[in-house]
Parts: C-alpha cells; structure tokens; sequence
C-alpha cells in the first residue's frame, strides 16, 4: 500500500530516482548543482534521502529537463469545480413503493 511508506522512504525514492536522472544525463553531482543554480551539498542530500527544500527539487528536476516530471504530481484539471457544480443533474429523490392492492381491492398487502 502505498500510504504505508514514510516520509523518510519517500526522500529515499525520489533521490534514488533524480540519481538515476542524473546519470542517465551523464552528469557528475558537480555539474548539476551547477546548472540547477544549488550547492553541492544540496544535491547530496536530495540524492541520498536525507531532505531538501521543494525549491531544490524543483531547480534540480529543471536543471535535468525533468520538469514534466512535476506535471505528473499535480495534473491540471480540466473544469472548474465550480462548473461541475452547475453542470451536475438535479438530485432526483427516489419514488415511494405503492401499495399492492388484493385482488377484488379489499385492503393494503
């Protein structure tokens, strides 16, 4: 279950994965904290999990041409919440069971 992880398993995952970025781009540690505009040291400790800054994360995933990447945790919503209010179908309430007559009319069953 995925709400069963950490906070401190999560900062694991997304170093492991921006290291696995980083060396997919053929980048040493140096040179991205560079182009991200970041100390070194930030860049170590987003890589190892040990926390940083939203702001690091964000310069880094852009400094690695990544940034879809963060589209992917908020996706745009497409309409409004406020128009789906207006759109949304009148409640209809549920019709009320009649009752069943006997044969020759004598009295509710």
């Amino acid at each position: 279950m995925e709400n069963a992880r950490t906070i401190e398993e999560w900062e694991v995952e997304l170093g492991e994965q921006v290291r696995a970025m980083r060396l997919s781009a053929n980048l040493d540690q140096v040179t991205l904290a560079e182009r991200a505009g970041v100390g070194l040291t930030a860049v170590k400790n987003l890589e190892s999990g040990k926390g940083v800054t939203v702001k690091t994360l964000v310069k880094t995933l852009r400094a690695l041409g990544r940034a879809d990447w963060l589209a992917s945790l908020a996706p745009s919503v497409s309409i409004s919440p406020l128009r789906m209010l207006k759109t949304k179908p009148a409640r209809q309430r549920a019709s009320r069971k009649r009752a069943v007559r006997a044969k020759g009319g004598a009295g509710i069953v």
